[in-house]
């Protein structure tokens, strides 16, 4: 309960809390010809439509175009990415993305023990990794305003200037998802992450 006081009049206003709106999940025949379209390939690449992208298709547009930000040629290999996805996740406290890309994590060469890991902050397995995994970390829990120490220990574990910037985007990408379900709290339909 919220107490709004106005001090010209001295009135008291009491704002209780509203019922949050339910997002439901649409299915294949409540969307667009064109998010139909999405689903049946999600359907054929991934085996399921999972929820969070579903839920995308409340909109005509938001789900296509998040599939091309998400699909958008990257240097990055897909274990590097899985390891932006699960650390950026991890900071931005999203358990449905820490638990689908915990699951891709592992069909990308991570160990369970190393996805724990990564989500901690650090990738003690692998010294390039680390640096990826540390300046993930970094820019998505200061918003960008990270150190010369860390950007530097990118540069010089092998990485570039531009990767840099396509670092700036996966964390974007992920952010985007993670703010996505912290609003539409939909259900986690991947094998739940480990509380860590």
């Amino acid at each position: 309960m919220l107490l709004h006081f106005c001090p010209v009049n001295i009135d008291v206003t009491i704002l209780t809390d509203q019922k949050m709106v339910n997002f439901n999940v649409p299915s294949r025949g409540e969307v667009s010809a064109n998010n139909q379209e999405l689903f049946d390939s999600l359907q054929k690449g991934l085996g399921m439509v999972p929820n969070l992208y579903a839920v995308m298709a409340h909109s005509d547009n938001a789900l296509g175009n998040y599939l091309a930000f998400q699909n958008a040629k990257t240097t990055f290999s897909n274990k590097e990415k899985q390891a932006v996805n699960l650390v950026v996740s991890q900071v931005n406290e999203c358990v449905y993305c820490q638990s689908a890309h915990t699951l891709l994590g592992t069909m990308n060469g991570l160990t369970q023990e190393q996805t724990v890991e990564i989500r901690k902050g650090g990738a003690s397995f692998d010294h390039k990794l680390n640096a990826l995994v540390v300046l993930a970390k970094e820019i998505t829990a200061k918003r960008g305003s990270i150190s010369h120490a860390t950007l530097n220990g990118f540069l010089n574990s092998g990485y570039t200037k531009g990767q840099l910037v396509e670092l700036v985007m996966l964390v974007a990408e992920k952010t985007a998802m993670n703010y996505l379900h912290a609003i539409t709290k939909v259900a986690v339909d991947f094998p739940l992450a480990a509380t860590i």
